[in-house]
């Protein structure tokens, strides 16, 4: 996807502003990075974002992309999809949202904080724990998955079917 000069210069002067407030110095790597994190659909691999920074920059490395990203992170511009998938997934929409995670393609789709009943914890949390945000994950197939095995997604949940994730490879997001 290709942005003209005025959103392109909004989403600098955006992540000027972002590096600023957060004590980052401005790079244009960094920035690469940043925009090609803002442009791709989805939750984006640290390996899919390289993918697209280098057409830009073919000198970066991979490990440039990955102390980024983990900048981005500490800083809190950018957010970690969930860390047990087995791979690092980017998330740069900061609202209240949570995750549709299909457990054939790996695939992850964000629906909105208000698609879902508010979460509410019974009972007491470990000593010491402080809750710092929460994300529910709802677990299937998407629609494109549950086609290809002959039926429709699913609304209700399936029992017995689970997958960490770890190891796994992820197809990009739809």
């Amino acid at each position: 996807m290709r942005m003209h000069s005025a959103s392109r210069e909004a989403l600098e002067a955006s992540f000027r502003e972002l590096c600023h407030r957060n004590q980052l110095a401005v790079t244009h790597q960094r920035s690469v990075i940043y925009r090609a994190l803002m442009e791709m659909p989805g939750h984006p691999s640290p390996e899919e974002i390289f993918a697209r920074v280098r057409r830009e920059v073919p000198s970066m490395s991979l490990a440039t992309v990955y102390k980024t990203l983990h900048s981005f992170l500490h800083a809190g511009i950018v957010q970690e999809v969930s860390p047990h998938h087995g791979s690092l997934r980017i998330d740069h929409n900061l609202n209240t949202h949570h995750h549709l995670v299909c457990t054939n393609c790996r695939s992850i789709t964000d629906i909105d904080d208000d698609a879902v009943r508010p979460i509410a914890l019974c009972g007491r949390l470990p000593r010491g724990f402080r809750v710092e945000r929460y994300a529910l994950e709802i677990h299937g197939l998407c629609e494109r998955c549950a086609a290809q095995t002959g039926g429709a997604a699913a609304s209700a949940p399936r029992r017995g079917r689970h997958s960490s994730g770890a190891g796994s490879r992820h197809a990009p997001t739809h």
